[in-house]
């Protein structure tokens, strides 16, 4: 079975782009981010650069096997700026990102269809400018074993090239002895490899970390 185990997205923030439609002023911007958490900060930054402007309009994309997503017209006729600047995400096949464009309105109308226009070309323009890059999707497991298997993990962990997130010490309650806690993180399509390895070993426990 050939598992898809890598995704799109942005490597850092881009330059700040200006597309200029009818004497109304675009400027689009885009972040690379984890979870939602991250959105209002993002925005709130934005908001102090642009603290004159009307409408602050954005989409976002996050995960992998499982989607969230939102887009947000702020203020303009519905799915006007939100609906084509998460659009531009689609195309260009990225998530974990977020899209921003903010608008200054010129005195003339654009009407539905000039801002759908306007908005979906400063997206584009926007990621057209970004360092798009591709990454693998990680899964992450918890070993744990007593002190004296040690060197057993860790010869496993070099031999299958694992990268280790964490490693810890701490003292079981009930023998006084140390305990040794490793996660590692493998791509998916090596995952099952990977546990069935280390379950295969006595004395060293695994489990995907939720």
């Amino acid at each position: 079975m050939n598992i898809n185990d890598t995704y799109k997205t942005i490597a850092a923030p881009t330059e700040e782009t200006l597309f200029k439609e009818k004497s109304s002023k675009f400027f689009g911007y885009a972040f690379p981010m984890e979870n939602e958490e991250e959105v209002k900060p993002i925005i709130e930054g934005i908001r102090k650069i642009h603290s004159a402007a009307r409408h602050i309009c954005y989409a976002y994309q996050i995960g992998t096997e499982t989607v969230q997503y939102r887009a947000n017209d702020d203020g303009e006729p519905s799915n006007t700026a939100g609906a084509p600047i998460y659009g531009q995400i689609q195309s260009f096949g990225l998530t974990n990102v977020i899209v921003i464009v903010v608008r200054y309105f010129g005195g003339v109308k654009l009407g539905v269809g000039g801002l759908i226009s306007a908005y979906k070309t400063s997206a584009q323009l926007t990621l057209e400018s970004a360092d798009v890059i591709e990454k693998t999707i990680d899964v992450h497991y918890i070993l744990s074993f007593d002190y004296q298997n040690m060197n057993k993990a860790m010869r496993v962990i070099k031999e299958k090239k694992l990268e280790i997130v964490t490693q810890e010490m701490e003292m079981d309650p009930d023998t006084t002895l140390p305990i040794g806690k490793i996660e590692i993180k493998t791509r998916k399509k090596n995952a099952e490899i990977i546990f069935d390895t280390f379950l295969n070993l006595y004395e060293i426990d695994i489990k995907i970390k939720e």
